[in-house]
Protein backbone atom coordinates (compact mmCIF):
# COMPACT_ATOMS: atom_id res chain seq x y z
CA UNK A 1 0.00 0.00 0.00
CA UNK A 2 1.35 3.68 -0.84
CA UNK A 3 2.88 5.33 2.61
CA UNK A 4 0.44 8.72 3.25
CA UNK A 5 -0.20 11.60 5.60
CA UNK A 6 -3.71 12.41 6.19
CA UNK A 7 -4.91 15.53 7.24
CA UNK A 8 -8.30 16.49 8.66
CA UNK A 9 -9.53 19.93 8.79
CA UNK A 10 -12.48 20.32 10.64
CA UNK A 11 -14.43 23.18 9.29
CA UNK A 12 -17.58 25.28 10.51
CA UNK A 13 -19.52 23.47 7.07
CA UNK A 14 -17.81 20.28 6.99
CA UNK A 15 -14.79 18.24 7.27
CA UNK A 16 -12.27 17.84 4.53
CA UNK A 17 -9.34 14.65 4.55
CA UNK A 18 -6.21 14.51 2.52
CA UNK A 19 -3.87 12.15 1.81
CA UNK A 20 -0.68 13.46 0.92
CA UNK A 21 2.26 11.58 -0.75
CA UNK A 22 5.98 12.21 0.69
CA UNK A 23 6.57 14.19 -2.29
CA UNK A 24 3.63 16.81 -2.01
CA UNK A 25 0.98 15.26 -4.13
CA UNK A 26 -2.24 15.11 -2.81
CA UNK A 27 -3.08 11.50 -4.01
CA UNK A 28 -6.58 11.86 -2.35
CA UNK A 29 -9.58 13.97 -1.42
CA UNK A 30 -13.27 13.98 0.55
CA UNK A 31 -15.37 16.00 2.40
CA UNK A 32 -18.41 15.43 4.21
CA UNK A 33 -20.67 18.40 5.54
CA UNK A 34 -23.20 18.85 8.77
CA UNK A 35 -25.19 21.64 9.83
CA UNK A 36 -25.22 24.73 11.58
CA UNK A 37 -27.52 25.26 14.40
CA UNK A 38 -28.22 29.02 15.00
CA UNK A 39 -31.16 28.79 17.90
CA UNK A 40 -31.09 32.30 18.39
CA UNK A 41 -29.69 35.67 16.64
CA UNK A 42 -26.18 35.85 16.87
CA UNK A 43 -25.99 32.34 18.21
CA UNK A 44 -23.96 29.30 16.50
CA UNK A 45 -23.59 26.15 17.48
CA UNK A 46 -22.84 22.63 16.33
CA UNK A 47 -23.10 18.96 17.89
CA UNK A 48 -19.82 17.74 18.48
CA UNK A 49 -20.71 13.90 17.19
CA UNK A 50 -21.96 15.42 13.96
CA UNK A 51 -17.52 16.58 13.66
CA UNK A 52 -16.95 12.50 14.44
CA UNK A 53 -18.84 11.15 12.10
CA UNK A 54 -17.94 13.27 8.98
CA UNK A 55 -14.21 12.56 10.13
CA UNK A 56 -15.00 8.69 9.77
CA UNK A 57 -16.28 9.15 6.92
CA UNK A 58 -13.98 11.51 5.12
CA UNK A 59 -11.27 9.33 7.02
CA UNK A 60 -12.57 6.15 5.59
CA UNK A 61 -12.38 7.48 2.31
CA UNK A 62 -8.96 8.86 1.81
CA UNK A 63 -7.61 5.83 3.78
CA UNK A 64 -8.73 2.96 1.93
CA UNK A 65 -6.28 0.98 -0.13
CA UNK A 66 -3.63 3.49 1.68
CA UNK A 67 -1.05 3.13 4.38
CA UNK A 68 -1.43 6.28 6.86
CA UNK A 69 1.89 6.92 8.38
CA UNK A 70 0.05 10.01 10.59
CA UNK A 71 -2.66 12.02 10.93
CA UNK A 72 -2.52 15.95 11.48
CA UNK A 73 -5.82 17.71 12.51
CA UNK A 74 -6.55 21.52 12.02
CA UNK A 75 -9.78 22.99 12.57
CA UNK A 76 -12.16 26.36 13.22
CA UNK A 77 -10.65 27.79 16.18
CA UNK A 78 -11.93 29.34 19.33
CA UNK A 79 -15.28 26.53 19.95
CA UNK A 80 -15.99 25.63 23.29
CA UNK A 81 -16.50 21.81 23.72
CA UNK A 82 -17.39 20.80 27.59
CA UNK A 83 -17.08 17.48 28.30
CA UNK A 84 -18.55 15.61 31.64
CA UNK A 85 -16.39 13.11 33.58
CA UNK A 86 -17.02 9.95 31.05
CA UNK A 87 -15.90 12.12 27.94
CA UNK A 88 -19.56 13.06 26.69
CA UNK A 89 -20.44 16.20 25.27
CA UNK A 90 -22.57 18.20 27.90
CA UNK A 91 -24.09 20.40 25.40
CA UNK A 92 -23.52 21.74 21.96
CA UNK A 93 -20.58 23.21 20.75
CA UNK A 94 -20.48 27.04 20.74
CA UNK A 95 -18.91 28.54 17.99
CA UNK A 96 -16.02 30.85 17.11
CA UNK A 97 -18.86 33.01 15.03
CA UNK A 98 -20.98 33.30 17.94
CA UNK A 99 -21.81 36.71 19.54
CA UNK A 100 -23.59 36.15 22.36
CA UNK A 101 -20.99 37.13 25.39
CA UNK A 102 -19.99 40.99 24.69
CA UNK A 103 -20.97 41.41 28.28
CA UNK A 104 -18.35 38.55 29.29
CA UNK A 105 -15.75 40.27 27.36
CA UNK A 106 -15.94 43.40 28.64
CA UNK A 107 -15.76 41.24 32.35
CA UNK A 108 -12.65 39.21 31.36
CA UNK A 109 -11.24 42.96 30.35
CA UNK A 110 -12.27 44.33 33.55
CA UNK A 111 -11.05 41.48 35.76
CA UNK A 112 -7.43 41.22 34.02
CA UNK A 113 -7.40 44.50 32.98
CA UNK A 114 -6.95 45.31 29.44
CA UNK A 115 -3.06 45.81 29.20
CA UNK A 116 -2.42 43.07 31.20
CA UNK A 117 -4.54 40.59 28.83
CA UNK A 118 -3.40 41.34 25.46
CA UNK A 119 0.68 41.21 27.24
CA UNK A 120 -0.17 37.95 28.23
CA UNK A 121 -2.46 36.81 25.34
CA UNK A 122 -1.58 39.27 22.58
CA UNK A 123 -4.97 39.85 22.36
CA UNK A 124 -8.47 41.46 23.77
CA UNK A 125 -11.44 40.06 24.85
CA UNK A 126 -13.85 39.48 21.35
CA UNK A 127 -17.14 37.02 21.50
CA UNK A 128 -15.96 34.52 19.08
CA UNK A 129 -12.77 33.35 21.47
CA UNK A 130 -13.16 30.68 24.76
CA UNK A 131 -12.79 31.84 27.67
CA UNK A 132 -15.94 34.30 27.57
CA UNK A 133 -18.25 31.52 26.41
CA UNK A 134 -17.46 29.84 29.62
CA UNK A 135 -18.44 32.74 31.69
CA UNK A 136 -21.61 33.08 29.61
CA UNK A 137 -22.64 29.23 30.57
CA UNK A 138 -21.55 30.14 34.35
CA UNK A 139 -24.69 32.94 33.89
CA UNK A 140 -26.84 31.83 31.95
CA UNK A 141 -26.90 27.41 31.94
CA UNK A 142 -25.60 26.76 35.99
CA UNK A 143 -26.31 23.13 35.38
CA UNK A 144 -24.45 22.80 32.35
CA UNK A 145 -21.61 24.56 34.08
CA UNK A 146 -21.75 22.66 37.05
CA UNK A 147 -21.33 18.86 35.08
CA UNK A 148 -17.66 20.59 32.96
CA UNK A 149 -15.04 17.90 33.35
CA UNK A 150 -12.85 19.10 30.14
CA UNK A 151 -12.84 21.46 28.09
CA UNK A 152 -11.74 21.11 24.56
CA UNK A 153 -11.63 22.85 21.05
CA UNK A 154 -13.30 21.17 18.31
CA UNK A 155 -10.75 19.75 16.03
CA UNK A 156 -9.44 18.32 19.95
CA UNK A 157 -12.63 16.38 20.21
CA UNK A 158 -12.25 14.67 16.75
CA UNK A 159 -9.12 13.35 18.60
CA UNK A 160 -10.39 12.31 21.57
CA UNK A 161 -12.33 10.16 19.08
CA UNK A 162 -10.03 8.97 17.14
CA UNK A 163 -7.05 8.29 20.42
CA UNK A 164 -9.50 8.65 23.30
CA UNK A 165 -6.53 11.34 24.63
CA UNK A 166 -7.53 14.69 26.00
CA UNK A 167 -4.76 17.09 24.61
CA UNK A 168 -4.30 20.09 22.40
CA UNK A 169 -1.54 22.44 20.51
CA UNK A 170 0.14 25.27 21.41
CA UNK A 171 -1.52 27.00 18.31
CA UNK A 172 -5.17 26.56 18.93
CA UNK A 173 -4.58 27.28 22.77
CA UNK A 174 -3.65 30.48 21.64
CA UNK A 175 -7.24 31.71 21.11
CA UNK A 176 -8.68 30.67 24.24
CA UNK A 177 -7.81 33.38 26.18
CA UNK A 178 -6.44 31.47 29.02
CA UNK A 179 -3.20 30.50 27.20
CA UNK A 180 0.50 32.41 28.02
CA UNK A 181 1.40 32.70 24.40
CA UNK A 182 4.90 33.87 24.44
CA UNK A 183 5.93 30.83 27.03
CA UNK A 184 3.57 28.40 25.05
CA UNK A 185 1.95 27.29 27.83
CA UNK A 186 -1.69 27.53 30.10
CA UNK A 187 -1.44 30.69 32.41
CA UNK A 188 -1.76 30.38 35.85
CA UNK A 189 -2.81 33.64 36.24
CA UNK A 190 -5.95 33.92 33.82
CA UNK A 191 -7.66 31.08 35.17
CA UNK A 192 -7.38 32.38 38.72
CA UNK A 193 -8.49 35.84 37.54
CA UNK A 194 -11.38 34.46 35.92
CA UNK A 195 -12.35 31.39 38.56
CA UNK A 196 -12.29 29.35 36.17
CA UNK A 197 -10.38 25.67 37.00
CA UNK A 198 -6.93 24.59 35.83
CA UNK A 199 -7.65 20.59 35.71
CA UNK A 200 -10.23 20.95 32.89
CA UNK A 201 -7.82 21.95 30.28
CA UNK A 202 -5.79 19.51 28.22
CA UNK A 203 -2.13 19.27 27.80
CA UNK A 204 -0.59 21.34 25.16
CA UNK A 205 1.51 19.99 22.96
CA UNK A 206 3.52 21.56 20.06
CA UNK A 207 2.09 20.91 16.97
CA UNK A 208 4.09 18.51 15.11
CA UNK A 209 4.52 16.20 18.34
CA UNK A 210 2.39 12.86 18.70
CA UNK A 211 -0.61 13.42 21.18
CA UNK A 212 -2.49 10.17 20.75
CA UNK A 213 -2.77 6.92 18.48
CA UNK A 214 -5.34 5.37 17.21
CA UNK A 215 -7.87 3.41 18.47
CA UNK A 216 -9.48 1.34 15.91
CA UNK A 217 -13.31 1.66 16.25
CA UNK A 218 -16.51 3.80 15.12
CA UNK A 219 -14.15 7.01 13.80
CA UNK A 220 -10.98 5.18 12.99
CA UNK A 221 -10.80 1.35 11.30
CA UNK A 222 -6.80 0.75 12.14
CA UNK A 223 -4.98 1.67 15.71
CA UNK A 224 -1.47 2.31 16.35
CA UNK A 225 -1.44 5.70 13.63
CA UNK A 226 0.14 8.51 15.36
CA UNK A 227 -1.84 11.43 15.65
CA UNK A 228 -0.06 14.94 15.64
CA UNK A 229 -1.27 17.77 18.17
CA UNK A 230 -2.30 19.70 14.81
CA UNK A 231 -2.81 22.96 14.68
CA UNK A 232 -6.29 25.83 14.56
CA UNK A 233 -7.13 26.89 10.71
CA UNK A 234 -5.03 29.80 10.69
CA UNK A 235 -1.60 28.25 11.41
CA UNK A 236 -2.52 25.15 9.81
CA UNK A 237 -2.91 26.73 6.35
CA UNK A 238 -0.32 29.42 6.90
CA UNK A 239 1.86 25.79 6.87
CA UNK A 240 0.37 24.61 3.85
CA UNK A 241 1.05 27.80 1.73
CA UNK A 242 4.68 27.37 2.95
CA UNK A 243 5.18 30.42 5.55
CA UNK A 244 6.83 28.28 8.24
CA UNK A 245 9.46 31.50 8.29
CA UNK A 246 10.17 34.86 8.38
CA UNK A 247 9.67 36.65 4.74
CA UNK A 248 6.38 34.86 3.18
CA UNK A 249 3.33 35.86 4.04
CA UNK A 250 -0.03 34.35 4.04
CA UNK A 251 -2.90 35.82 2.04
CA UNK A 252 -5.87 34.53 2.02
CA UNK A 253 -9.23 35.26 0.23
CA UNK A 254 -11.35 33.00 1.52
CA UNK A 255 -15.43 34.31 3.01
CA UNK A 256 -13.01 35.95 5.42
CA UNK A 257 -9.58 37.68 4.68
CA UNK A 258 -6.13 37.18 6.43
CA UNK A 259 -2.89 38.33 6.01
CA UNK A 260 -0.86 36.19 8.55
CA UNK A 261 3.11 36.26 9.43
CA UNK A 262 5.37 33.99 10.81
CA UNK A 263 7.49 35.62 13.70
CA UNK A 264 10.97 34.43 15.03
CA UNK A 265 9.63 35.55 18.72
CA UNK A 266 6.96 36.78 20.44
CA UNK A 267 5.14 40.38 19.72
CA UNK A 268 2.13 41.62 20.02
CA UNK A 269 0.59 44.92 19.27
CA UNK A 270 -0.06 46.66 22.29
CA UNK A 271 -3.89 47.68 21.01
CA UNK A 272 -4.17 44.39 20.13
CA UNK A 273 -5.50 45.15 16.10
CA UNK A 274 -3.56 42.31 15.31
CA UNK A 275 -3.57 38.80 16.84
CA UNK A 276 -0.44 37.08 17.92
CA UNK A 277 -0.77 33.31 18.24
CA UNK A 278 1.88 30.56 18.59
CA UNK A 279 2.87 29.03 14.99
CA UNK A 280 2.48 25.57 14.27
CA UNK A 281 6.17 25.54 13.59
CA UNK A 282 7.91 24.95 17.63
CA UNK A 283 9.77 27.70 18.92
CA UNK A 284 8.10 30.67 15.99
CA UNK A 285 5.28 32.62 17.03
CA UNK A 286 2.00 34.24 14.36
CA UNK A 287 0.53 37.57 13.71
CA UNK A 288 -2.30 38.17 11.79
CA UNK A 289 -5.28 40.72 10.81
CA UNK A 290 -8.14 39.04 10.18
CA UNK A 291 -11.23 40.96 7.71
CA UNK A 292 -14.51 39.35 8.58
CA UNK A 293 -15.70 39.59 4.83
CA UNK A 294 -13.23 39.16 2.02
CA UNK A 295 -14.72 37.18 -0.72
CA UNK A 296 -17.76 36.78 1.33
CA UNK A 297 -18.08 40.72 0.45
CA UNK A 298 -18.04 39.02 -2.99
CA UNK A 299 -20.65 36.20 -2.38
CA UNK A 300 -22.72 39.00 -0.57
CA UNK A 301 -22.88 41.14 -4.22
CA UNK A 302 -23.42 37.94 -6.84
CA UNK A 303 -26.41 36.32 -4.59
CA UNK A 304 -27.97 40.07 -4.17
CA UNK A 305 -27.61 42.16 -7.07
CA UNK A 306 -26.79 39.37 -10.01
CA UNK A 307 -28.11 35.99 -8.56
CA UNK A 308 -27.38 33.02 -10.36
CA UNK A 309 -24.89 34.93 -12.81
CA UNK A 310 -21.41 32.97 -12.70
CA UNK A 311 -18.30 34.98 -11.13
CA UNK A 312 -16.50 34.85 -13.67
CA UNK A 313 -19.00 36.82 -15.41
CA UNK A 314 -19.12 39.22 -12.66
CA UNK A 315 -15.62 39.71 -13.29
CA UNK A 316 -15.32 40.30 -16.81
CA UNK A 317 -17.21 43.43 -16.19
CA UNK A 318 -15.50 44.60 -13.28
CA UNK A 319 -12.23 44.13 -15.59
CA UNK A 320 -13.33 46.62 -18.19
CA UNK A 321 -12.95 49.43 -15.30
CA UNK A 322 -9.71 50.89 -14.80
CA UNK A 323 -8.78 51.11 -11.17
CA UNK A 324 -10.90 53.16 -8.52
CA UNK A 325 -13.64 52.54 -11.24
CA UNK A 326 -13.96 56.67 -11.65
CA UNK A 327 -14.07 57.31 -7.62
CA UNK A 328 -16.35 54.40 -6.50
CA UNK A 329 -15.08 52.89 -3.32
CA UNK A 330 -16.09 50.31 -1.11
CA UNK A 331 -16.42 49.58 2.78
CA UNK A 332 -16.14 46.18 3.55
CA UNK A 333 -17.75 45.64 7.02
CA UNK A 334 -20.78 43.65 6.06
CA UNK A 335 -20.11 41.36 9.28
CA UNK A 336 -18.27 44.37 11.45
CA UNK A 337 -14.46 44.24 11.29
CA UNK A 338 -12.03 42.91 13.48
CA UNK A 339 -9.19 44.05 11.70
CA UNK A 340 -7.76 47.19 12.49
CA UNK A 341 -10.84 48.81 14.47
CA UNK A 342 -12.43 45.25 16.53
CA UNK A 343 -15.93 46.89 15.89
CA UNK A 344 -18.89 44.38 15.23
CA UNK A 345 -21.40 47.38 14.75
CA UNK A 346 -19.48 48.67 11.96
CA UNK A 347 -21.30 48.55 8.54
CA UNK A 348 -20.46 48.51 4.67
CA UNK A 349 -20.84 50.69 2.44
CA UNK A 350 -20.63 52.27 -1.33
CA UNK A 351 -19.50 55.70 -1.78
CA UNK A 352 -19.10 58.16 -4.95
CA UNK A 353 -22.13 56.14 -6.81
CA UNK A 354 -23.09 58.31 -9.90
CA UNK A 355 -24.73 57.51 -13.10
CA UNK A 356 -22.07 56.12 -15.13
CA UNK A 357 -21.43 53.01 -12.91
CA UNK A 358 -22.92 49.86 -13.61
CA UNK A 359 -22.55 46.51 -12.36
CA UNK A 360 -19.23 45.97 -12.93
CA UNK A 361 -18.04 49.34 -11.37
CA UNK A 362 -20.06 47.87 -8.14
CA UNK A 363 -17.82 44.46 -8.55
CA UNK A 364 -14.80 46.22 -8.90
CA UNK A 365 -15.34 48.72 -6.28
CA UNK A 366 -15.82 45.24 -3.92
CA UNK A 367 -12.56 43.58 -5.05
CA UNK A 368 -10.45 46.94 -4.63
CA UNK A 369 -12.20 47.54 -0.87
CA UNK A 370 -11.45 44.46 0.06
CA UNK A 371 -7.54 44.70 -0.81
CA UNK A 372 -7.55 47.83 0.56
CA UNK A 373 -8.87 45.75 4.06
CA UNK A 374 -5.63 43.22 3.68
CA UNK A 375 -3.40 46.03 3.57
CA UNK A 376 -4.97 47.28 6.62
CA UNK A 377 -3.50 44.03 8.16
CA UNK A 378 -0.31 44.56 6.11
CA UNK A 379 0.46 47.81 7.07
CA UNK A 380 -0.20 46.75 11.67
CA UNK A 381 2.21 43.78 10.14
CA UNK A 382 5.07 46.07 9.44
CA UNK A 383 4.60 47.70 12.22
CA UNK A 384 5.82 44.96 14.24
CA UNK A 385 8.83 44.21 12.38
CA UNK A 386 7.71 41.68 9.13
CA UNK A 387 9.40 42.25 6.01
CA UNK A 388 7.35 40.57 3.44
CA UNK A 389 8.99 39.33 0.66
CA UNK A 390 5.75 37.55 -0.95
CA UNK A 391 2.46 36.49 -0.36
CA UNK A 392 1.26 32.81 -0.57
CA UNK A 393 -2.07 33.49 -1.68
CA UNK A 394 -4.94 30.92 -0.73
CA UNK A 395 -8.90 30.90 -0.72
CA UNK A 396 -11.66 30.77 -3.15
CA UNK A 397 -10.95 34.59 -4.65
CA UNK A 398 -7.21 33.36 -5.43
CA UNK A 399 -9.26 31.79 -8.54
CA UNK A 400 -9.59 35.05 -10.20
CA UNK A 401 -6.76 36.72 -11.96
CA UNK A 402 -7.97 39.65 -11.58
CA UNK A 403 -8.74 40.15 -8.06
CA UNK A 404 -4.93 39.18 -7.65
CA UNK A 405 -3.28 41.40 -9.70
CA UNK A 406 -5.67 44.00 -7.43
CA UNK A 407 -5.00 42.44 -4.52
CA UNK A 408 -0.81 42.58 -5.39
CA UNK A 409 -1.04 46.25 -6.65
CA UNK A 410 -3.01 47.20 -3.69
CA UNK A 411 -0.07 45.65 -0.98
CA UNK A 412 2.86 46.15 -3.40
CA UNK A 413 3.15 42.72 -3.23
CA UNK A 414 4.27 39.84 -5.57
CA UNK A 415 1.68 36.67 -4.88
CA UNK A 416 2.39 32.99 -5.26
CA UNK A 417 0.04 30.48 -5.63
CA UNK A 418 0.29 26.99 -4.43
CA UNK A 419 -0.53 23.24 -6.09
CA UNK A 420 -2.97 22.51 -3.35
CA UNK A 421 -5.97 24.70 -2.78
CA UNK A 422 -7.31 23.12 0.61
CA UNK A 423 -4.37 25.11 2.58
CA UNK A 424 -5.47 24.10 6.29
CA UNK A 425 -6.32 20.23 5.59
CA UNK A 426 -2.59 20.43 3.69
CA UNK A 427 -0.82 21.66 6.34
CA UNK A 428 -2.49 19.11 8.81
CA UNK A 429 -1.35 16.98 6.39
CA UNK A 430 2.19 18.03 6.37
CA UNK A 431 2.02 17.57 11.02
CA UNK A 432 0.51 14.52 10.43
CA UNK A 433 3.79 13.49 8.05
CA UNK A 434 5.89 14.63 11.17
CA UNK A 435 4.43 12.66 13.88
CA UNK A 436 4.51 9.55 11.56
CA UNK A 437 8.02 10.06 10.65
CA UNK A 438 7.70 11.41 6.80
CA UNK A 439 9.22 14.41 7.36
CA UNK A 440 12.06 15.16 10.61
CA UNK A 441 10.61 18.63 10.99
CA UNK A 442 7.93 20.99 9.96
CA UNK A 443 10.02 22.92 7.99
CA UNK A 444 11.63 19.13 6.08
CA UNK A 445 7.56 18.95 5.61
CA UNK A 446 7.27 22.55 3.61
CA UNK A 447 10.46 22.28 2.05
CA UNK A 448 9.92 18.22 0.10
CA UNK A 449 6.34 19.62 -0.70
CA UNK A 450 4.83 22.94 -0.91
CA UNK A 451 6.07 25.09 -4.49
CA UNK A 452 5.00 28.17 -5.90
CA UNK A 453 2.57 27.27 -9.01
CA UNK A 454 1.93 30.41 -10.34
CA UNK A 455 2.85 34.09 -9.58
CA UNK A 456 1.10 37.68 -10.03
CA UNK A 457 3.38 40.96 -9.86
CA UNK A 458 2.16 44.14 -8.79
CA UNK A 459 0.95 46.46 -11.59
CA UNK A 460 3.17 49.61 -11.19
CA UNK A 461 0.48 52.05 -12.71
CA UNK A 462 -2.63 50.29 -10.67
CA UNK A 463 -0.15 49.89 -7.56
CA UNK A 464 0.17 53.83 -7.86
CA UNK A 465 -3.20 54.86 -8.48
CA UNK A 466 -3.81 51.94 -5.44
CA UNK A 467 -2.12 54.66 -3.18
CA UNK A 468 -4.02 57.41 -4.07
CA UNK A 469 -7.08 55.57 -3.17
CA UNK A 470 -6.28 54.02 0.18
CA UNK A 471 -5.71 57.23 2.11
CA UNK A 472 -9.60 58.00 1.19
CA UNK A 473 -10.51 54.55 2.35
CA UNK A 474 -9.00 54.96 5.18
CA UNK A 475 -10.93 57.75 5.88
CA UNK A 476 -14.43 55.97 5.30
CA UNK A 477 -14.61 54.03 8.53
CA UNK A 478 -14.56 57.53 10.51
CA UNK A 479 -16.96 59.00 8.63
CA UNK A 480 -19.59 55.94 8.48
CA UNK A 481 -19.11 55.97 12.00
CA UNK A 482 -19.85 59.54 12.42
CA UNK A 483 -22.98 58.53 10.17
CA UNK A 484 -24.07 55.35 12.48
CA UNK A 485 -24.10 57.31 15.26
Amino acid sequence: MTEVAVGLDVGTTGVKALAVSPAGAVVARAERSYRLSTPRPGWAEQDPDDWARATAAALAEVASGRDPAGIGLSGQMHGLVCLDGGGRPIRPAILWNDQRTAAECAEIERRVGLERLVELTGNRALTGFTAPKLLWLRRHEPDAYARIAHVLLPKDYVRLRLTGELATDVADASGTLLFDVAHRRWSDELPAALDLPPAWLPPAHESTAVAGRTIAGDTVSRSGIAVAAGAGDQAAAALGVGVDRPGPVSVVLGTSGVVLAALPAYAHDPQARVHAFCHAVPGRWQALGVMLSAAGSLAWLRDTAAPGVPYEALLAEAARWEPGAEGLLFAPYLAGERTPHADPDARAAFTGLSLRHDRGALVRAVLEGVAFGLRDSLALLRELGVEPTVGRVSGGGARSELWLRVVASVLRLPLETTAAPEGSAYGAALLGGVAGGVFASAEEAVAACVAPAGRVDPDPGWADRYDELYGAYRRLYPALEEVRG
